[in-house]
């Protein structure tokens, strides 16, 4: 023990630590290594999600491929189904044309279908393009030659249409084929 003023105080007591406390170094590194669990936990969480949301994303992106095959490849079956009882019509046709010898009523039938398959086409969207007498528009016809008009008022709009042009659902999907006046 030594005197200090007074005052007795052994060299144990200032040097070692009391039990139950801590050094301010010792709380700095256990806070740093908590602060560090913590965002090793918090990375750990953010790697899941990415992993579970990448992964959902690829299954969206296959299935959504898958459909659009699935889709590309049945487009046409609605439009098939229309159009089978005009083909069972024209098959009856043709066993009719060897059974009578009268024309005229050939004639009307053929009409009939060739009626009842254009509203079919037309039900799904196709529409046949007016172009005789309309003026000449690039972005719905094809020039094939160009005559010389036979009055003033019919130069530059089509003279004779050789194929008709369609639309399906105002898009062009055949132009047509037309002689232009000069």
């Amino acid at each position: 023990m030594t005197m200090n003023n007074g005052n007795d105080i052994t060299t144990d007591e200032t040097t070692a630590p009391v039990e139950g406390t801590e050094t301010p170094v010792e709380i700095a590194q256990e806070t740093e290594t908590t602060d560090m669990q913590k965002l090793e936990a918090e990375i750990t969480e953010l790697k899941d999600k990415y992993l579970r949301l990448y992964a959902d994303f690829e299954n969206f992106r296959r299935r959504t491929a898958k459909e659009k095959l699935e889709l590309i490849s049945t487009a046409s079956e609605d439009l098939m189904k229309a159009v089978l009882p005009v083909v069972d019509d024209f098959e009856r046709a043709m066993s009719s044309f060897e059974a009578t010898t009268d024309i005229v009523p050939l004639k009307e039938g053929v009409g009939l279908i060739y009626t009842k398959f254009s509203k079919t086409l037309e039900s799904r969207g196709l529409k046949p393009m007016i172009a005789k007498g309309e003026k000449f528009d690039a972005d719905l016809h094809e020039s094939i030659t160009q005559f010389p008009a036979p009055t003033e008022d019919l130069k530059g709009k089509v003279i004779d249409e050789v194929e008709k042009g369609y639309l399906l659902n105002d898009k062009v999907i055949r132009y047509a084929k037309v002689v232009v006046g000069s």
